[in-house]
């Protein structure tokens, strides 16, 4: 059996790439959303975070012979859990990783280390700012941008209970809520910058299927500065961006 890492939309791909491959198989995610769209593929799925305790003990429970780690670019711990569940029960360790992308050269683009240095630049920026980092981290941004003068916050994220209930408790106008499911087009992208009269976009290195190159280039096209919140730096160790080279590494290390 191999467990699959999963959530996004590349790892579903992954994850059934491996089922027609005569795998046995399950998938691990960590919102009923996600594990709605295994189940509508016919992969077995699991829902819920697990410690890496918890995949060592699923591991020996399920005779797992291969982890493959197709998680988030950003779900760090993730990965670490991931990492030190398949260390701890001896089985390999693959990551699956969408390319990182190369954002497009451009003085309004800045990429910095992580949240907090985003948060604090565009606090000295100011103006209009569209967050664009999911609901996790939602915090950080608000602790250091809502009541600056002159300074209006915009949080676009998953339409779900739990993120509406964090943007109230955390002050954002709901006004200033975009709930919407993407992939954004480009063209939806400076819709929703236009509207709001977006001058400062914040995103991160998501790659590709997170449409990180649609909603920067939008961004860039019409003159918005942009910080790009760069990937976590992890030794992953077996890592590739392509589903085949997964494929071909399994059949070298699965019996």
């Amino acid at each position: 059996m191999i467990l699959v890492l999963a959530g996004t939309s590349d790892a579903r791909e992954l994850a059934l790439l491996i089922k027609e491959n005569g795998y046995d198989l399950l998938t691990t995610v960590v919102t009923d959303n996600a594990a709605k769209s295994m189940e509508e593929a016919g992969v077995p799925v699991q829902v819920g975070r697990l410690s890496a305790d918890d995949i060592q003990q699923l591991i020996q429970k399920r005779g797992v012979q291969c982890v493959v780690d197709a998680s988030h670019p950003f779900a760090e711990e993730a990965s670490k859990n991931a990492m030190a569940g398949a260390q701890g029960a001896g089985v390999p360790y693959i990551r699956y990783e969408r390319e990182s992308l190369a954002a497009p050269g451009s003085e309004k683009l800045i990429v910095v280390e992580d949240y907090v240095q985003a948060a604090e630049l565009a606090a000295k920026k100011r103006g209009v700012i569209m967050l664009t980092t999911g609901s996790k981290t939602l915090k950080t941004f608000t602790d250091r941008l809502l009541g600056l003068p002159d300074t209006t916050l915009v949080a676009r994220m998953l339409p779900r209970i739990d993120n509406m209930q964090k943007c109230e408790e955390l002050g954002v106008e709901q006004k200033n809520i975009i709930a919407m499911q993407g992939p954004f087009s480009k063209e939806l992208n400076k819709a929703l910058y236009a509207h709001y009269g977006v001058t400062l976009m914040i995103t991160k290195e998501s790659g590709k299927v997170g449409a990180f190159d649609e909603k920067v280039e939008a961004a860039l096209e019409m003159g918005i500065e942009t910080i790009v919140i760069g990937r976590p730096k992890i030794d992953y160790g077996t890592k590739f961006s392509d589903y085949q080279s997964v494929l071909d590494q399994l059949k070298a290390v699965v019996q």
